[in-house]
């Protein structure tokens, strides 16, 4: 009789982590969530605390790391992820996507485990090749606010993949574009969590810039998949996972405006904050290719289920 899979998936109450919890928990692993709970909440996985095959270890993987018994998976997902969130706290977020993925990297060598890292579009910053391949490597203002963050998930990936050169551990790292859907906060501070809160309260819409800026939405389904595809093929090097279609955020906010009838929200400008990119679409050639993967969710579709996940997150 086959052993149960085991993984671990830091990050484990966040918005990604979350739904990564309910995929490997539907696919029949033993699950260990992690997570400080500085931007995650319990309320993403509640519904699980009940299952025999889910624990949820309240811990800082900046800090330590100790799991007891096998582990054939881990997931690093830990980190903040909205600016807010790394401008309010840059030093956490260094140290998790460098102390933290060094603690996790020394866990999967001790227990022969697959390792993953939630790398990001950000290491590339303010791109000055459009669409963003792999191969690009990025134009980033290290010592800038979002320096902390991009910096950050650029020395995970060095780490990762040192430790795979050295240490030989099975590491995949996807590089994940903007992504969405439920469990995302209603005061994340990203653009179009922020456009779906204020539209839906009636409020005005706030663009920083002129709006011109564009990025590329995923749905939140269509990148689990692309992660679950990414961890099952030997590929060891950084893979883009986003939705290649673009949008400026002004006609994201009208978009997102039009979707909430009742709202009468007009539209008003603010100074664009320091080193905000420009122009962001992943080109998704290497995850076509290597990992028989796209997205299948549109902007309209995957909209509509997050406007009902916030509509009732704001009213209920």
């Amino acid at each position: 009789m086959s052993r149960q899979k085991r993984i671990l998936i830091t990050g484990g109450a966040g918005f990604l982590g979350s739904h990564l919890c309910d995929y490997f928990s539907e696919a029949g692993y033993y699950v260990i969530a992690m997570d400080n709970l500085v931007t995650g909440s319990v309320d993403n996985i509640a519904h699980l605390f009940s299952e025999v095959n889910f624990d949820f270890y309240e811990q800082d993987v900046s800090k330590y790391v100790h799991v007891a018994g096998d582990l054939d998976v881990i997931l690093h997902f830990a980190s903040p992820a909205s600016p807010i969130d790394y401008l309010e706290m840059p030093i956490q977020t260094l140290k998790v996507g460098s102390l933290g993925t060094h603690n996790l990297l020394g866990l999967a060598r001790a227990k022969g485990a697959r390792f993953m890292i939630a790398s990001t579009s950000e290491i590339y910053g303010d791109p000055l090749v459009h669409p963003q391949t792999e191969e690009y490597w990025g134009n980033v203002n290290p010592i800038g606010p979002r320096g902390v963050y991009d910096e950050a998930k650029r020395f995970q990936e060095s780490m990762t993949m040192a430790y795979h050169k050295v240490h030989k551990i099975d590491c995949r790292i996807a590089r994940i574009f903007n992504t969405y859907g439920p469990r995302m906060r209603v005061k994340d501070g990203r653009a179009l969590p922020s456009f779906l809160a204020q539209a839906l309260l009636g409020e005005s819409l706030t663009i920083y810039g002129n709006g011109e800026q564009t990025r590329s939405f995923c749905y939140v389904d269509d990148l689990i998949r692309g992660v679950v595809r990414l961890l099952e093929v030997p590929y060891n090097l950084p893979i883009n996972l986003g939705n290649p279609d673009e949008i400026t955020i002004i006609e994201l906010a009208r978009k997102i405006r039009s979707l909430s009838p009742n709202s009468s929200s007009d539209i008003v400008h603010l100074p664009l904050p320091e080193d905000d990119p420009q122009r962001r679409r992943p080109d998704i050639s290497k995850a076509n290719e290597i990992l028989n993967w796209w997205p299948r969710i549109g902007l309209d579709e995957g909209l509509q289920y997050t406007l009902s996940y916030f509509r009732d997150k704001i009213f209920m």
